[in-house]
């Protein structure tokens, strides 16, 4: 007689209620897993085996390579630059400063990048750089603080900085080797796409994805080199926390308000990881829609659940975690909110 193997259910995804006026208009799903640094799941929801593209979300432990070579510590590299690396910025002008200052550290300049280039995605400053008549360059990108990092590593380690965003070039193999460190898979297997800014992104389980971030946010059984790699980033995140996004973002309010608690990154189509320092966990989670109010409800709804939202915190996340919804008369006609029963 054959024995038949019994599968686990997978519990339900989350959902977010879209809700207009008296009924509910729309609804996000999310998958969400929260894991410890050795993969044990915690709390689920949601199918969370299957790969995801983790996009920017997982640029913390991307930014490794930078602090592990020397490089940081070579180039001076601080503070704010290092949480920029990790950034997925608005293309302020502090941002963009910040990575040409670095960049002519380093006798580099804004040609170097291979991010491309976009417009400033916070609209007060798309508005100044179109009111002076001139374009964007690729400081502007959000990802230019990571590339400056990439740039960073290369020149320290005396590498051709060309093509450094290609799959096959040091820097990616280096960003590879520490991601297959983190996730305990075989990256060389896993489904692979072009990220936004043209480097090499990974499809990786949620699970997965959770433990990563766990491992970061509690890097006690890692090499004390990249423990303290870990615990320099973090640090450097929680200090400069507008570095990491800008103005009206919600990375900006959660990581700062959350004084070291948590550390978070919110990446394209609607994936969020959070870092948990004070419980030792991490947190993945992606919308089936992509979209990121979706992702940012969810998250604010599993902080909350976890007894890590302070009043400091709801001061300044709120407008983006249980959000009110208004015309363009400045009614409010709605809000989205996690669904009843999810916790």
């Amino acid at each position: 007689m054959i024995k038949q193997s019994v599968k686990k259910a997978i519990p339900a995804p989350m959902v977010i209620d879209v809700w207009r006026g008296d009924m509910v208009e729309s609804r996000h799903l999310i998958s969400a897993v929260i894991t410890d640094a050795k993969g044990d799941i915690v709390r689920q929801w949601g199918e969370v085996e299957s790969p995801v593209y983790l996009r920017s979300a997982i640029k913390p432990v991307q930014a490794l390579p930078l602090v592990e070579s020397g490089a940081a510590d070579a180039f001076k590299v601080s503070e704010k630059e290092l949480a920029l690396a990790c950034a997925s910025h608005t293309g302020e002008d502090l941002h963009v400063e910040a990575v040409n200052g670095w960049l002519a550290r380093m006798g580099l300049s804004v040609d170097d990048l291979e991010c491309g280039h976009h417009w400033p995605s916070y609209r007060p400053a798309e508005r100044a750089l179109a009111a002076k008549g001139q374009e964007p360059t690729n400081a502007h990108n959000n990802c230019s603080g990571k590339h400056t990092g990439f740039l960073a590593t290369a020149t320290h380690l005396k590498e051709d900085i060309r093509g450094y965003i290609k799959l096959e070039h040091s820097v990616q193999q280096r960003i590879i080797k520490v991601l297959e460190d983190f996730t305990e898979l075989d990256l060389s297997r896993a489904p692979m796409g072009i990220d936004g800014c043209s480097i090499p992104t990974f499809g990786v389980p949620l699970a997965r994805a959770a433990m990563a971030i766990a491992k970061f946010a509690d890097p006690e059984k890692l090499s004390a080199d990249r423990a303290a790699a870990c615990r320099r980033i973090q640090k450097a995140i929680a200090a400069n926390p507008k570095m990491i996004a800008g103005s009206d973002r919600l990375c900006t309010a959660l990581n700062g308000s959350a004084k070291g608690t948590v550390i978070a990154k919110v990446g394209a189509e609607g994936v969020y990881l959070a870092a948990l320092p004070s419980l030792g966990l991490g947190v993945a989670l992606k919308t089936a829609d992509g979209t990121t109010r979706g992702a940012e409800v969810a998250m604010g709804g599993i902080l909350e659940n976890l007894g890590l939202m302070t009043d400091a915190m709801h001061r300044e996340m709120d407008r983006f975690i249980i959000p009110e919804m208004s015309n363009w008369n400045k009614i409010k006609v709605g809000r989205i909110q996690v669904a009843d029963g999810t916790f």
